[in-house]
């Protein structure tokens, strides 16, 4: 079963989860805005909301989303006024993705269920995953194999463990410079309003 892990799936799986998406983006902004801790609740958040469209694929709903053009749109509208829902707030220095104080106390357990949830629903809001599994998973599954099933599972609990791990990297990467970012008021406001809309256009 290991065999399934391929290089050729971890270094396409690594690629994919590399390239900036929402998910990157909610990670860095809290990175730099809130700190490390803040930034794995967020990390965390993302990979969870992965998890439905896993399973969507691997049960063969990802087809029945996709063959229907109003499922598919309304989950997709859902997910872009989510995401300026969190980049309004973002914007106006308030809301899901306001800026703390850097020299504030830690977020509480309340606050990292927050912020690991709203990760989720990013995530879980973009029914382009769905379909990115549903046509990525069986390209590293043979076609006559007796394992399928279980070896789809493994390579999408190795997915989601790349994932978990490059946005905690993002995170701790986006926290190294958040006192040089939080210590000019202009590069604060410009960053955030920078990380808002790409938050809003990323993948529309």
């Amino acid at each position: 079963m290991i065999e399934a892990l391929s290089v050729e799936f971890l270094i396409t799986a690594l690629v994919v989860v590399l390239i900036p998406g929402t998910g990157v983006i909610y990670t860095l902004s809290y990175g730099v805005f809130r700190g490390v801790g803040p930034s794995i609740a967020a990390a965390f958040g993302c990979t969870l909301g992965i998890v439905p469209h896993i399973l969507a694929s691997i049960l063969g709903l990802a087809a029945l989303l996709h063959a229907s053009a109003v499922a598919f749109q309304t989950v997709k509208i859902l997910g872009i006024l989510y995401l300026l829902y969190l980049a309004w707030g973002l914007w106006r220095e308030t809301g899901a993705l306001a800026l703390s104080d850097p020299k504030a106390g830690s977020a509480s357990g309340h606050d990292y269920r927050a912020i690991a949830l709203r990760g989720a629903l990013i995530n879980i809001l973009n029914p382009k995953l769905s379909i990115f599994f549903l046509a990525f998973l069986p390209q590293f599954v043979p076609a006559a194999a007796a394992d399928a099933l279980p070896r789809m599972m493994l390579l999408s609990a190795a997915f989601m463990a790349l994932t978990f791990v490059v946005f905690v990297g993002y995170g701790i990467a986006a926290n190294a410079v958040r006192r040089r970012v939080l210590s000019s008021e202009r590069i604060t406001r410009w960053t955030q309003r920078a990380f808002a809309a790409k938050l809003a256009l990323t993948d529309r």
